[in-house]
């Protein structure tokens, strides 16, 4: 018999194969494959199949709107009037805005996930016979397995 079980990289594995050796599973018969992660760039705008949830323009438009007001206030006292002064209140408040979720997108949040890591998960299979499945099973549970199933 055969059981799968998934898990995170960390102590708690090492304690499972440790605790799985003591209960006579032969190194031979326990295999533990580490999956690779995918380490991918954020992308600058979201297509229909793939979007992260990140928008850029959110900011953008707040602070154009607030610019907006703003150079459509001050417009009336200068030459080219207030709609002019409130378009380009709106078309710099927008680029500001922009500017800074960019910066928010590249810089800060690049330096959190180089901080945080990625992980990636561990397969571990191990050949037993059926009357140890139980208790096979029960010692992954117990070392916080993400995912556990039996193959007969």
């Amino acid at each position: 018999m055969q059981v799968f079980s998934t898990f995170e990289h960390h102590i708690s594995l090492e304690i499972a194969i440790g605790t799985l050796k003591r209960i006579g599973i032969p190194n031979e018969n326990i295999f533990a494959v580490p999956l690779d992660s995918q380490i991918e760039k954020p992308r600058l705008f979201d297509t229909l199949h793939r979007a992260d949830g990140t928008s850029l323009i959110d900011i953008g438009l707040a602070i154009g709107t607030g610019f907006s007001v703003i150079g459509a206030s001050i417009g009336l006292m200068l030459y080219w009037g207030p709609i002019i002064w409130g378009l380009i209140g709106a078309f710099i408040g927008f680029l500001i805005g922009f500017a800074i979720r960019l910066y928010v997108e590249y810089v800060v949040k690049k330096r959190k996930r180089a901080l945080k890591g990625e992980h990636s998960e561990v397969i571990l299979i191990i050949d037993c016979k059926e009357e140890q499945a139980e208790m096979v099973e029960s010692i992954l549970w117990k070392n916080y397995a993400i995912g556990v199933a039996k193959v007969k």
